[in-house]
């Protein structure tokens, strides 16, 4: 089985950003402000909306793309903490329509409401809600809620605490991903989201979070930003901070996703990251939809990448595309098991 733990909604009908207009503009004026019931989308145009997905699925051969609202459209710095849990809560319930249309294709993953300078526990019932109510099976956590000033606490803060004691009592692990950007000096997805996958990495080496909670379990995205490239680096800064080793530091917990649209990127992340901590994902139809003139393929389908590593045995392969997503999210795990789909013996 292939799942793809990466995949954001991207092909939204153009009712939910018609109501997003309205719900940004009813900031200034409150009788423009929509209700939540007046969106307007039927199943029968969700469907409609996902087919580009589902060609791919069939097309590159995955077969399960764990889906989370669009990661620009979270945009918590915008318009107010009120406005952020509406349009979170609405966002959710569209990947619960789509995954509950479509369950033998998607998994659902939701977005939190956070905002700049809101604690991070006032999200605790929404991630109730999905987890316990709706199903879902991961978060996507946003470290920089201001979009791209980092005005918040880093994300070994003990504000964080109430959040991360929630995410291990349901068992949910957190996708570390930024929304948009509106720092003019970052481009959201080519600086801003790698910027936001490297800075979080080093804050969890400067802290000592895991110790406080063994079992809360982190995806950085997008290969880890720099993390795998310059992993010398890494290992050399917590070696001055007397840190432990990376491998018993991090990586009981820290995982990374193959989000790279390149075959030297994959194999470089191959060598330096363990295959334990390797989670295949594409991100596909996001940050880089074009054709690759080099090769003639899509840059997103990853799995070609995986594919043309020679030196993965076919445990390892078993552990990226399959074993390590069931293992980091467990209520995949027990879903998938309850539909005949038992993971493999180690």
């Amino acid at each position: 089985m292939i799942i793809d733990i990466h995949g954001h909604y991207t092909t939204e009908p153009q009712a939910l950003h018609q109501f997003r207009d309205k719900q940004l503009a009813g900031l200034a004026d409150p009788m423009r402000r929509p209700l939540s019931s007046d969106l307007g989308i039927t199943d029968e145009m969700l469907l409609k909306s996902v087919e580009p997905q589902l060609k791919f699925q069939k097309e590159r051969g995955s077969d399960l793309t764990i889906f989370s609202p669009r990661a620009a459209g979270m945009a918590h710095h915008v318009g107010t903490e009120a406005i952020s849990m509406q349009w979170s809560a609405m966002s959710n319930d569209l990947i619960y329509r789509i995954c509950s249309l479509l369950p033998d294709n998607f998994a659902a993953v939701g977005q939190l409401p956070q905002h700049p300078g809101a604690r991070p526990k006032n999200c605790i019932p929404e991630l109730e809600r999905i987890v316990n109510e709706l199903g879902f099976v991961g978060v996507n956590l946003n470290p920089d809620p201001s979009g791209g000033y980092w005005t918040d606490p880093p994300l070994t803060d003990r504000q964080w605490y109430p959040l991360y004691e929630k995410l291990c009592e349901l068992e949910v692990p957190a996708m570390i991903h930024v929304t948009s950007s509106c720092n003019p000096c970052f481009h959201h997805t080519g600086a801003h989201y790698i910027n936001g996958d490297t800075t979080a990495f080093m804050q969890l080496i400067q802290g000592d979070l895991f110790k406080d909670f063994p079992t809360l379990k982190f995806v950085i995205p997008h290969g880890g930003g720099a993390v795998p490239f310059h992993w010398g680096r890494y290992r050399g800064l917590a070696q001055e901070m007397k840190k432990p080793l990376l491998s018993e530091h991090l990586l009981n917990n820290v995982f990374f996703d193959t989000c790279v649209y390149h075959f030297p990127g994959i194999e470089l992340m191959a060598k330096v990251i363990p295959v334990d901590n390797i989670l295949f994902a594409s991100e596909m139809l996001g940050a880089v939809k074009g054709i690759d003139p080099e090769t003639g393929h899509h840059y997103d389908d990853t799995k070609r990448y995986i594919d043309q590593l020679e030196k993965l045995d076919e445990e390892s392969r078993y552990k990226i595309f399959e074993g390590n997503a069931r293992r980091v999210y467990p209520r995949l795990d027990a879903q998938l098991a309850k539909r005949g789909r038992p993971a493999r013996a180690a």
